[in-house]
């Protein structure tokens, strides 16, 4: 699979299909508020203009959109990039899951992640909310990875294969990829979509709250309504090379002053 030849072959022997429903997505919930502890509530709606003016422009097509669906269109990737995204890359995904807790799963990894990058921070003290969204979905052009998967598109921590897959899909007017999450313990669908098109509907159709509790044990997830929860203990991601050597016993940092006489 590590060929541009074999990759072509491998999205020409999987037809696209019609996709139809609502998938999930969770975003911080600090997207409502960030900006009402820092200026009065009269001043806070040019804030928001001001900080909007310093992002990245929405790709054409978009601008219909709450912005809870077209944002992840507007950021390109850092480091390495993500499964179907090169650093930097212009064109945009949209990385949503088919079932709610595939979606949480996936947010409690990629929030550990954060921890093995960052090994001197201490876990939080706080509970961290997010909020849990659906999108409707019409696509018309969708490959299939969950019935006829690539092995080497699921590698844990390399994505050279599925990035060069994903950029092979784009050129074939390829809206999005269904494939098997390599994150949720229950290895629910992970559903990327390329552009704006997709969506039914401006605006997502459910809305649900969560909050994560981080610690040394792992990751303890609880929605607010209806009630659930998902607890990720220390072994739930531990395939990950990166996740299995997480330092699990972190404290927090606590200042020290030097005394002058």
């Amino acid at each position: 699979m590590s060929s541009p030849i074999s990759i072509h072959d491998a999205l020409r022997s999987r037809p696209p299909k019609a996709f139809a429903g609502e998938c999930w997505r969770l975003v911080e919930a600090q997207h409502k508020v960030s900006t009402t502890r820092l200026v009065r509530p009269e001043h806070q709606l040019r804030l928001e203009e001001i900080i909007e003016e310093t992002k990245p422009a929405y790709p054409v097509g978009c601008d219909h959109l709450d912005y809870l669906l077209k944002t992840p269109f507007r950021y390109r990737p850092a480091l390495n990039g993500s499964r179907w995204r090169r650093k930097d890359q212009v064109e945009g995904a949209a990385y949503y899951a088919a079932e709610e807790s595939t979606a949480v799963a996936e947010i409690a990894f990629h929030r550990l992640l954060f921890f093995v990058e960052s090994p001197s921070t201490p876990f939080p003290d706080a509970i961290l909310e997010f909020t849990a969204f659906t999108a409707a979905i019409k696509a018309e052009r969708m490959i299939d990875l969950v019935a006829d998967p690539i092995p080497a598109t699921v590698h844990l921590t390399d994505y050279s294969v599925s990035q060069a897959f994903a950029d092979e899909a784009r050129a074939a007017v390829i809206d999005g990829i269904a494939q098997s999450s390599v994150r949720c313990p229950s290895q629910g669908t992970c559903l990327t979509w390329f552009n704006c098109t997709v969506f039914a509907n401006r605006a997502p159709i459910q809305r649900r709250s969560w909050h994560f509790r981080i610690d040394r044990n792992g990751v303890l997830a609880i929605r607010e309504f209806p009630d659930f929860r998902l607890i990720f203990d220390r072994a739930a991601f531990a395939q990950d090379p990166r996740i299995a050597a997480l330092n699990w016993e972190r404290r927090a940092v606590t200042s020290t002053r030097t005394s002058r006489g």
